[in-house]
């Protein structure tokens, strides 16, 4: 089976493709924000990402999700809601990390069919 990488960096690849399996690298939202408009902005590129991968939301299998803060799980979720479609939630985990710098509050890497 091949493996197709897209918005491949130095690094990291933001897409990767197996099969019929999307990886996606973890999202994180814009410093300064609080923890609902990070989330906000990583459930968009979330939602493009998956649309250049040629799928879309509704076929995310699994999230994780990690929380700077566990205090702000409620506020994260509020956001989590009203953007994951009902009767397609994924299987989910959400954990307490310290993330990459102290400006990112949520951290969110999503797999999904195609």
């Amino acid at each position: 089976m091949s493996i197709r990488r897209i918005d491949v960096g130095p690094r990291m690849s933001q897409i990767v493709i197996h099969g019929n399996t999307v990886y996606l690298a973890g999202q994180v939202g814009e410093p300064g924000g609080n923890v609902a408009s990070q989330t906000r902005t990583i459930l968009a590129a979330i939602d493009e990402l998956l649309a250049k991968a040629g799928t879309d939301k509704t076929k995310i299998l699994q999230a994780i999700i990690w929380l700077a803060d566990m205090s702000t799980f409620s506020e994260m979720n509020a956001e989590w809601d009203k953007w994951v479609p009902q009767g397609h939630t994924p299987a989910r985990a959400t954990g307490e990390a310290k993330l990459a710098g102290p400006e990112y509050l949520v951290e969110i890497i999503v797999t999904a069919a195609i």
